[in-house]
């Protein structure tokens, strides 16, 4: 395919998959059963993501509690009192609060790779979430005995070691998830916290070599749980020009959601560099509407009058229900969504001649 088209990550959760979570949680069935469980939804999402004809897939991160906090996942050095992330519709979200050091990985974003290698047949990207989305653990109040700094270090060595774990094992490519970029602008509105975050992240990509950023890539959204966003109102202009500074090469960028789409990618082209390729949003997971494979070819065609065709790309404005317990959309939407956005994207490389 000459205009490359890519999903975020999440899949909607099957409902046997969720309820076998609650009954683990309830301690009605072993960690065994849940695992179980979880085999068979992840060898369904991988068969129903390749029936779409997608190029490129994912696992849907079946076997995440969410794409945030996963790699803390049943950590003892965790207290609930965390950073609220309010979202427009009035629910909110919780991170949890380190309480001593020293902190590292419950889990690995590789360990999910390996599995869906065993069932895939089209190449795995694999998600993992950004180093700046988990500074936010580290309280305000320094911990006693264990410094930021010193709490920054580790992340940046666990971070490291989870991307190249990755790599390692035949990921297409990573794609960090940045979805605290936008937010921050809405907590922060002078922009530090925004730079603090980009400044983070470099210090995590710059441990790569050129040709390893080739492979790496950054999301960015204005969230999405339970059809609902966080931080749509933050105007993008704000937030593009420190996005195109972190040394990635690809950007998966929200736009088929973007009241002005045209204005965001004026912007992409002023702001974005040669080297870097630019995915565009194409479907919105938040609307249960599906999307024509004519919409989507006009949306590809109209980013191609600004975004050469060569650095041109397609993904989902976001993932699809990101966290674990989310309902609010169902496989077949999602998978509907999928397949729209991989035919028309062909249809536009068609037309562009590509």
């Amino acid at each position: 395919m000459a205009i490359p088209t890519e999903p975020i990550g999440s899949i909607p959760r099957p409902a046997e998959l969720i309820e076998a979570g609650r009954d683990l949680a309830a301690g009605r069935i072993t960690a065994e059963n849940y695992q179980e469980a979880v085999d068979w939804a992840l060898r369904d999402t991988i068969a129903r993501f390749e029936a779409t004809g997608s190029p490129v897939i994912s696992d849907g991160e079946q076997a995440k509690p969410s794409f945030a906090t996963y790699p803390i996942a049943g950590l003892d050095n965790l207290a609930p009192d965390g950073v609220v992330i309010p979202f427009a519709d009035g629910h909110s979200r919780q991170l949890p609060r380190l309480t001593t050091g020293p902190f590292h990985y419950s889990v690995s974003a590789d360990a999910f790779l390996e599995k869906a290698l065993r069932y895939a047949r089209a190449p795995v990207k694999q998600a993992v979430i950004s180093v700046s989305a988990l500074s936010l653990l580290y309280p305000q109040e320094p911990i006693p005995g264990y410094s930021r700094e010193a709490f920054t270090n580790d992340l940046l060595a666990e971070a490291e070691a989870e991307i190249r774990s990755c790599l390692a094992r035949g990921a297409h490519n990573v794609q960090i998830d940045f979805t605290e970029g936008r937010l921050s602008l809405k907590l922060d509105p002078s922009g530090g916290l925004l730079r603090s975050f980009v400044d983070l992240n470099n210090r995590l990509l710059d441990r790569f070599s050129a040709e390893e950023r080739a492979r790496l890539g950054v999301h960015t959204c204005p969230g999405g749980d339970q059809d609902s966003v966080h931080s749509a109102d933050v105007d993008y202009a704000d937030l593009l020009p420190s996005l195109f500074n972190l040394h990635a090469t690809n950007f998966y960028i929200q736009l088929a959601s973007e009241p002005d789409r045209s204005r965001v990618l004026d912007i992409i082209r002023e702001q974005s560099r040669p080297d870097q390729q630019i995915f565009v949003g194409v479907t919105d997971p938040i609307s249960q509407r599906v999307e024509t494979v004519d919409e989507v070819r006009e949306r590809v065609l109209e980013a191609a009058g600004f975004i050469p065709p060569e650095r041109l790309g397609t993904t989902d404005d976001c993932g699809f229900s990101p966290f674990g317990d989310d309902t609010s959309t169902s496989r077949e939407t999602a998978f509907a969504k999928i397949s729209a956005r991989v035919e028309g994207t062909v249809a536009a490389a068609r037309e562009l001649g590509c």
